[in-house]
């Protein structure tokens, strides 16, 4: 990894950070906030790529996991991944890279609407296939209500994959940070 590689993961991560200042929104089943972070995880896969971007989000959680108060609402330690949130968390660095593989792999035809599937699946379905049922068994309720419960969180996701496609297409066209090689084929 080069230092222009380690200024990129440690800006995401910083951003991630910022996106916690605003205020969360509680739901009352799940209890599980609304942030602004989760669109973080989305940029950081789909303008950074796979590695760097899920780099920037695994940075950003070693940070609260020692304590620092960057997640929504000032809250940090270890003790935040494992309450009812922490399956949605522990997925985030997955997500950026699971983001950023499938930005690598469309970069050609990447444009709005595929940027907006790739961050539907990878930020939104992927994410709650693993929080969902992490809330489910923290909070002691059954699957059923704890999805139910989020769905609250589904019109606000789906506008952060939005934000985040046009972030994505954006910068490929004006400062592309993704560099996609040329298969021998193709050279």
């Amino acid at each position: 990894m080069n230092t222009r590689d380690m200024v990129y993961v440690a800006l995401f991560a910083a951003v991630v950070a910022v996106l916690g200042l605003f205020p969360p929104i509680v739901l009352p089943v799940v209890a599980v906030p609304i942030t602004a972070q989760s669109l973080g995880v989305m940029v950081a896969g789909s303008v950074l790529g796979a590695r760097r971007g899920g780099l920037a989000i695994l940075l950003f959680l070693i940070l609260v996991a020692v304590g620092v108060p960057i997640l929504a609402g000032g809250r940090g330690g270890f003790g935040v991944l494992l309450g009812p949130g922490g399956g949605f968390l522990l997925s985030w660095p997955i997500a950026a890279f699971l983001i950023g593989l499938m930005v690598e792999r469309n970069w050609r035809r990447l444009n709005i609407v595929v940027a907006f599937l790739i961050n539907v699946i990878g930020g939104i379905l992927f994410v709650y296939a693993c929080g969902v049922p992490w809330v489910a068994v923290f909070a002691e309720i059954g699957l059923g209500k704890a999805l139910i419960g989020s769905l609250g969180f589904i019109p606000g996701d789906l506008v952060k994959a939005a934000i985040a496609a046009l972030v994505a297409v954006t910068l490929k066209r004006a400062y592309p940070i993704i560099e996609v090689r040329q298969s021998p084929a193709a050279e």
